[in-house]
């Protein structure tokens, strides 16, 4: 009775100090990325600067690099097998496996930190996600080469929400046909919402730099398909 107590207490405690790392948020106010541009008829990607302090970013930061189990995978590119320059984890509901440059990733269960993270990110996206992709990217030689996020499980005009922790980081944007090219920074404690035409139309990528010598963790929250037997 005792130990199930003192166990109540420390949950409790736990809970707190994950509530007080929510407390901070500072700017729900978006910049639209593609102001302006010709290119992005039906295309959104709203980046909000600031959604966590610096302080709360860099707790929230130290806390998911030591929880979650990071692993460097194999991808398939054009016929030939590489290590991804970064460390991956995938999290998500359960019959929520996601499957990319032929590698298929089965979900890992929610932990306490990425479903309080979660919940802010669907507050500030207006929709629900299932699923998360974590990245680590250990240095600025770890890398994300140009893509977009329309695998089949995704849908149609998926919302991706991308939130951003550690060094900042450029992110660039290019239209698949004009090859119009957009180019920012992701500060940490940053969310990007990209949705509408954003991943038919345009491809995104995280470039190498010699200019960053600290790590970043990204996670990119998004809804896959469940095949139906596994909801």
């Amino acid at each position: 009775q005792i130990l199930r107590i003192a166990q109540a207490v420390l949950d409790i405690e736990r809970s707190h100090k994950m509530m007080d790392l929510f407390a901070h948020e500072l700017d729900h106010t978006p910049n639209n990325l593609f102001a302006g541009c010709g290119d992005a008829e039906h295309c959104t990607a709203d980046l909000y600067p600031a959604v966590w302090s610096p302080a709360a970013a860099e707790q929230l930061f130290e806390r998911l690099h030591k929880e979650i189990p990071w692993a460097q995978r194999d991808v398939v590119v054009y016929g030939k097998r590489y290590p991804q320059p970064r460390l991956v984890a995938w999290f998500g509901d359960k019959g929520a496996s996601y499957t990319y440059s032929r590698l298929t990733l089965e979900p890992l269960p929610w932990t306490e930190s990425l479903t309080h993270i979660k919940r802010q990110v669907e507050q500030l996206a207006g929709t629900r996600f299932n699923s998360v992709l974590a990245n680590l990217y250990r240095n600025g030689q770890d890398t994300n080469g140009w893509h977009s996020d329309d695998e089949p499980e995704l849908g149609t005009n998926p919302i991706i929400a991308s939130v951003s922790l550690g060094a900042v980081r450029r992110f660039d944007l290019r239209h698949k046909h004009s090859k119009a090219t957009i180019r920012c920074d992701l500060p940490s404690g940053s969310l990007l919402v990209m949705a509408g035409n954003t991943q038919s139309q345009w491809q995104h990528q995280l470039p190498r730099t010699k200019k960053v010598d600290r790590p970043r963790i990204n996670l990119t929250f998004r809804s896959v398909r469940i095949a139906s037997g596994n909801n």
